[in-house]
C-alpha cells in the first residue's frame, strides 16, 4: 500500500506540472470540438460547443481554449466548464479578455481547477491559476526551491509566455519577499517584475507569478496596459532634492491607537503617524494623495465646535424599549403616525474596552394615506440612553425642481447643531470637517440630494481614529436623515503627556520610508463637457444621480518621488511620548534595525540559533544571545508554540489581559509568555500538574524528548515503551524511554557515546537544533490517506 501511494503521488503531480509553449505554437486552423454536453473521461461535463458565441472579438471561445491549453498545457482531463468574455477600460482603450474555467472531475468529485484569461484580440496569456485536491503530495522542510532558484523558473516561463515584454521589466527584490525564514514546506514564493518605462519603473504594471517549493509555476498575472503614455521628463530632481523637498512638507498627525494584541489591559497609545507622500519629480510640489482618510476631501477646523462641554454626559441607568424609542423620538424628526414595527435588544462585551454594552436596535414604518411612504431606524444606548445611529427613508413619489432649498452653508450649520445636541459633553472635542464645495456644484432639488458632514474626534490635539461622527442633511428640507456616533469608551489622561517635537518625528519617519522614483496614474473626469473632481463623482456615481459610463475620463501618467515604506518584519508606529519604535499589534517596544547576535558567527548551531532569533523564540541581549547557556522552560514552550503555528504569535481576545484568568499561579496573564503557555496547555502539550509551571526552569533532555513527541502527536503510543528496542547504555535513568526512542529514531535528539543523558540540561543551542530537526520530521511524518 505504502508503494502505490508513493507511485499515485508522483502521477498527481506530474500531471500538476504546468509546461508552457510560445505563443506562435498557435494556429488558426484550430476548429471547435463538436458535441454537446459531451462526457469526458473524468466524469466531467463539457461545455455545450455547437452554441455560437454571440461576440465580435478576433479571439473566439475555442482558440481561447485551444491556446490556454498550449500555453499551460492543461490535461486532457481537465474539462471546460465556463467562460466569460468581459470588456475592461484602459487608459486610452479597452480590452477584451476570455475567462474560461476548466475543473476535474472524478466520480463526481472535484480534484482540481485551472483558470486561465486569454486576450480575446491578441491572443496572449493575461492570467492563470491552478488548484489541485491531493492530499497525497506533500512539501519537503526545508525548501526544495529557495526564492532564487524560484526566480529562474519564474524568467523561463516568462521567456516563452511573454516574451514581447522580458526586456521591458525589472525584478522587484522586495515585493513578496518573505522576511523570516519559513517554518513549513509548504511556501508559496511570489514574484515581481515590475515595467520599466525611459528607465523608471512604473509599479502599477507589472507581471507576477507564485512558484512553489517544489518549483511549480502555481499563478501568473500580467498587468500591463500599452494605452498609458508616459511623459519624457528632462529636467529632475536628484534623490537628495527630493528627500529635503519631502522633508520640508511632511506633517507628522499625533494619532491615538490601539495596540489589538497588547499584554496586560489594552490601552490607547500616542502616535505621530505620518502616511506616505507624493512630490513632482520636477518641480517637487506635493502631489494629492488618493490614500488619505476619508475626512481629508474637506478641511478640518482648526477650533473645537465649543471652547467646553455644552452638557454633561447622560449617566448609566437600564432604558426600556418605549425609553429608547422616545428618546430617538426626541433627537430627530420623525412623522407623528411613524409605527415602530421592530425592535432587537443586545448585550456584548467590547473586546477593546473589556466593558458590557447593551443596545436598542429599532425600526419604524412611515405611511401617508395608507399606503409605505418610507422607513426609519435607530440605535439606542440601552445604559444611557444616547442615541448612537439614525437613519430616515421617504420614498420618492414626486421629485422637486430647481436649486436646493438649504445651501451648503446652512446644511453645515444644522449639521454642527445635531451634533451639538446629540453630544453635547464632547462639544469640546469634536471638529467639524468643511467639504469641498466643489462636490455640491450644479445640486439641483429635484436629486433629492443629500450633503454629508463628518467630525474628527480630538484630545489634546491628538486624533482619535477609531471614533466617527457623520451626520446627512436633506438638501430640501434641512432634516437630519443619517446620523452615526461610533465613540469608544477608552480613558484618558487629564493632562496631556510631554511628547517629542515633529522634528523628530519626521526625521524617524523619513528612515522608515524610501525614495522612489516612479510613474503613476491621474485620472480627469468630466461630465457633461464640464470637469468634476473626484470627489464629487465618486459622490454622484454613489447616490445613482449619474452612471459611471456617462462621465469622460482622461488618464495620464505622471512622474513622481513617492514615500515607500522599507521593508520590515512587522507593522510598527511612532511613540509620540519617547520617539521610539513600537509593534502595531503588541505595543511592545521595537526597532526598525533588528539587533543581530555577536556570539553566534561559527557556532555549530549557527543556523538554527538565527532562526530562533528570527521568530524572537530567543531573545538577545547586549547583542548576545548565549547558545550555551540552559534554556528555560518558558523559552522551550514559546519555541515549541511558534514552531507548531508557523512562527504566528497565538491571539487571546479578552480586552483587559491582567483580568484573565491564569492556568498557572507563576504565569500571570501580563507575562511574556502567558499566551504560550496557555497556548501549549489548550494544546494539551503541558499539563496543570500542582498549578505552577516554573517559566524560568531549566529543562532536561528527557522532557524535552516527551514534549517533543507530543507535539509529533506520538505520546500516547510513547507511553508502551516496551515496543521499542531502546538499546541505550544509560537506559534504566531514563524516564519517558518510549519517547527518548522516538526521538532518537528520527535523529531529533542524538546520542553521546550510546547515551541518552536524560538529567543533562538542554542548552539554548541544542534546544534550536532540536526544533529545526523536529520541522523537518513533521513534514516527513505527514501521512497520506490509503487509496484503496
Amino acid at each position: 500500500m505504502k508503494k502505490n501511494s508513493k507511485k499515485l503521488a508522483v502521477m498527481l503531480s506530474a500531471a500538476m506540472l504546468m509546461s508552457v509553449l510560445p505563443a506562435s505554437a498557435f494556429a488558426d486552423s484550430v476548429s471547435n470540438p463538436a458535441g454537446t454536453n459531451a462526457v469526458s473521461a473524468s466524469g466531467g461535463t463539457t461545455m455545450d460547443e455547437a452554441i455560437a458565441a454571440p461576440v465580435d472579438v478576433a479571439i473566439t471561445k475555442g482558440k481561447a481554449e485551444a491556446l490556454a491549453r498550449q500555453y499551460v498545457s492543461i490535461p486532457k482531463e481537465y474539462t471546460l466548464q465556463g467562460a466569460n468574455l468581459s470588456m475592461e477600460l484602459l487608459a486610452g482603450g479597452k480590452r477584451n479578455a476570455w475567462g474560461l474555467d476548466f475543473v476535474k472531475k472524478v466520480n463526481g468529485k472535484h480534484l482540481g481547477s485551472i483558470y486561465v484569461r486569454i486576450h480575446a484580440d491578441d491572443g496572449q496569456l493575461l492570467e492563470f491559476s491552478a488548484y489541485t485536491d491531493n492530499p497525497s503530495a506533500k512539501p519537503t522542510y526545508p525548501l526544495k526551491v529557495e526564492r532564487d532558484d524560484a526566480q529562474q523558473i519564474a524568467l523561463k516561463f516568462i521567456n516563452a509566455i511573454a516574451a514581447k515584454y522580458k526586456d521591458s521589466i525589472q525584478y522587484n527584490p522586495e515585493y513578496g519577499l518573505q522576511l523570516l525564514p519559513p517554518l513549513t514546506g509548504e511556501v508559496l514564493h511570489r514574484l515581481r517584475y515590475d515595467r520599466v518605462v525611459n528607465g523608471i519603473p512604473y509599479v502599477d504594471n507589472y507581471i507576477e507569478l507564485e512558484v512553489d517549493s517544489e518549483g511549480h509555476v502555481r499563478r501568473y498575472s500580467l498587468q500591463w496596459d500599452d494605452t498609458i503614455k508616459f511623459p519624457k521628463v528632462d529636467a529632475l530632481l536628484t534623490t537628495e532634492q527630493a528627500n529635503e523637498k519631502l522633508r520640508a512638507a511632511a506633517l507628522p498627525e499625533l494619532t491615538y491607537i490601539v495596540p489589538y494584541n497588547a499584554q496586560g489591559k489594552r490601552k490607547p497609545m500616542l502616535s505621530y503617524e505620518l502616511l506616505p507622500m507624493a512630490i513632482d519629480a520636477a518641480t517637487g510640489a506635493l502631489k494629492q494623495q488618493s490614500n488619505f482618510p476619508s475626512y481629508r476631501a474637506g478641511t478640518v477646523s482648526d477650533k473645537p465646535l465649543s471652547e467646553k462641554p455644552l452638557g454633561e454626559m447622560p449617566k448609566a441607568g437600564t432604558v426600556t424599549e418605549k425609553q429608547a424609542a422616545d428618546a430617538a423620538k426626541a433627537a430627530f424628526k420623525l412623522p407623528a403616525d411613524a409605527e415602530l414595527n421592530g425592535s432587537n435588544y443586545s448585550e456584548q462585551m467590547n473586546e477593546s474596552t473589556g466593558a458590557l454594552e447593551a443596545f436598542w436596535h429599532l425600526n419604524w414604518s412611515i405611511k401617508k394615506d395608507g399606503k409605505e411612504n418610507g422607513s426609519a431606524s435607530a440605535t439606542v444606548d440601552g445604559r444611557t440612553g444616547a442615541v448612537r445611529s439614525f437613519y430616515i427613508y421617504y420614498n420618492n413619489e414626486q421629485g422637486q425642481t430647481g436649486s436646493p432649498k438649504v445651501s451648503l452653508d446652512q446644511a453645515s450649520t444644522l449639521a454642527a447643531d445635531a451634533v451639538k445636541k446629540h453630544l453635547p459633553w464632547l462639544t469640546d472635542e469634536l471638529y467639524f470637517v468643511k467639504p469641498d464645495p466643489k462636490q455640491y456644484e450644479g445640486l439641483n432639488a429635484g436629486d433629492n440630494r443629500q450633503y454629508y458632514f463628518s467630525f474628527v474626534h480630538k484630545i489634546h490635539g491628538a486624533v482619535v481614529n477609531y471614533d466617527s461622527i457623520n451626520v446627512a442633511i436633506d438638501s430640501s428640507t434641512g432634516e437630519t436623515v443619517n446620523y452615526d456616533a461610533y465613540l469608544s469608551n477608552f480613558e484618558y489622561p487629564a493632562q496631556a503627556p510631554a511628547l517629542i517635537k515633529k522634528e523628530q518625528a519626521v526625521a524617524s519617519w523619513l528612515d522608515y520610508y524610501r525614495t522612489q522614483l516612479t510613474y503613476r496614474l491621474v485620472q480627469q473626469f468630466s461630465w457633461n463637457g464640464q470637469p468634476i473632481p473626484i470627489e464629487k463623482y465618486n459622490l454622484m456615481v454613489a447616490s445613482g444621480e449619474i452612471k459611471a459610463d456617462e462621465v469622460q475620463t482622461q488618464t495620464e501618467a505622471e512622474l513622481v518621488y513617492q514615500l515607500v515604506p522599507r521593508l520590515i518584519d512587522e507593522s510598527v508606529f511612532l511613540d509620540a511620548e519617547t520617539g521610539g519604535w513600537r509593534n502595531r499589534e503588541t505595543g511592545e517596544a521595537t526597532q526598525l534595525e533588528k539587533p543581530k547576535a555577536k556570539d553566534i558567527e561559527g557556532h555549530w548551531a549557527q543556523r538554527q540559533l538565527e532562526l530562533m532569533v528570527a521568530y524572537k523564540a530567543l531573545d538577545v541581549k547586549n547583542g548576545e544571545v548565549r547558545p550555551n547557556e540552559p534554556i528555560t522552560r518558558g523559552e522551550l514552550i514559546k519555541m515549541l508554540v511558534l514552531a507548531r503555528s508557523s512562527g504566528q504569535s497565538p491571539l487571546y481576545g479578552s480586552a483587559d489581559r491582567s483580568a484573565a484568568k491564569a492556568s498557572f499561579n507563576d504565569v500571570a496573564a501580563d507575562s511574556s509568555y502567558f499566551v504560550y503557555v496557555e497556548s501549549a496547555l489548550e494544546q494539551n502539550l503541558i499539563d496543570v500538574g500542582d498549578g505552577s509551571f516554573n517559566p524560568s526552569g531549566k529543562v532536561s533532555r528527557d522532557e524535552m524528548a516527551e514534549l517533543i513527541v507530543r507535539a509529533l502527536g506520538y505520546n500516547a503510543l510513547a507511553n508502551y515503551d516496551h515496543i521499542f528496542k531502546a538499546t541505550f547504555k544509560d537506559n534504566a535513568q531514563i524516564e519517558n524511554k518510549g519517547q527518548a526512542a522516538i526521538v532518537v529514531g528520527l535523529k531529533i535528539m542524538s546520542l553521546a557515546d550510546g547515551k541518552f543523558l536524560p538529567k543533562k540540561q538542554v542548552t539554548r543551542g541544542e534546544a534550536s537544533v532540536a526544533f529545526f530537526r523536529y520541522l523537518q520530521s513533521r513534514a516527513e511524518l505527514k501521512e497520506a490517506p490509503i487509496r484503496m
